[in-house]
């Protein structure tokens, strides 16, 4: 093969695109700064979409997540309207992955478990920061950060109700390979009832 890029075909990729998934962001570790990064693009119910980088901390089977503060941006918007995409970007490798779908929150317990392994300067920062809210200056913000530590001296710090994560249920997929002179690959996997259908577009 003449070009550094892996080919991608309907013929060798898995029939599940969770485990294709898996199967690329494996292929991935050691190869990116943080493989962990995704792009998170949102929309208001009158259609103007915002995006952010975000770190994917939950995939499995079936979902994937993330988490931030409920009343930013991001969690308004979701809110609102609760469906997204994430892209998933390897530069090194050359590969991309489009994830679109239906967005709701992860329960309480899921939220509780991940806030309890954040470092503690994060738990703190959660309780401090009015995320996507007018900041009057760095100062404030610092201030809020020593007030909250002042409160939980000595003991663990809560989750905040406002706090928490995102679970996104994938309807559609695609797979892109780059590939030379611009001919590159891609497989779309679309959910038709319970069943993925596989097939390739053209680039």
């Amino acid at each position: 093969m003449s070009e550094r890029w892996v080919p991608l075909d309907v013929a060798n990729v898995d029939p599940n695109p969770f485990v294709q998934f898996e199967r690329w962001f494996g292929e991935a570790e050691g190869e990116m700064a943080d493989r962990e990064a995704v792009a998170l693009a949102s929309t208001t119910l009158d259609g103007y979409p915002s995006v952010r980088m975000v770190l994917l901390r939950h995939h499995d089977g079936a979902s994937f997540g993330w988490y931030s503060n409920y009343e930013s941006r991001k969690g308004q918007e979701l809110a609102e309207n609760p469906y997204a995409a994430l892209l998933w970007y390897c530069e090194p490798l050359g590969r991309q992955i489009r994830i679109e779908g239906a967005v709701k929150k992860m329960s309480a317990r899921q939220s509780d478990e991940y806030f309890a392994t954040r470092a503690r300067g994060s738990q703190l920062g959660a309780h401090a920061s009015h995320q996507s809210q007018t900041l009057v200056d760095r100062a404030t913000l610092e201030r809020r950060v020593e007030e909250f530590r002042q409160e939980y001296e000595g003991r663990d710090v809560p989750r905040p109700d406002f706090w928490g994560g995102f679970l996104l249920t994938p309807q559609r997929f695609e797979y892109w390979q780059h590939r030379d002179d611009r001919l590159h690959d891609r497989v779309i996997y679309s959910l038709e009832g319970s069943t993925w259908r596989v097939e390739r577009q053209s680039p």
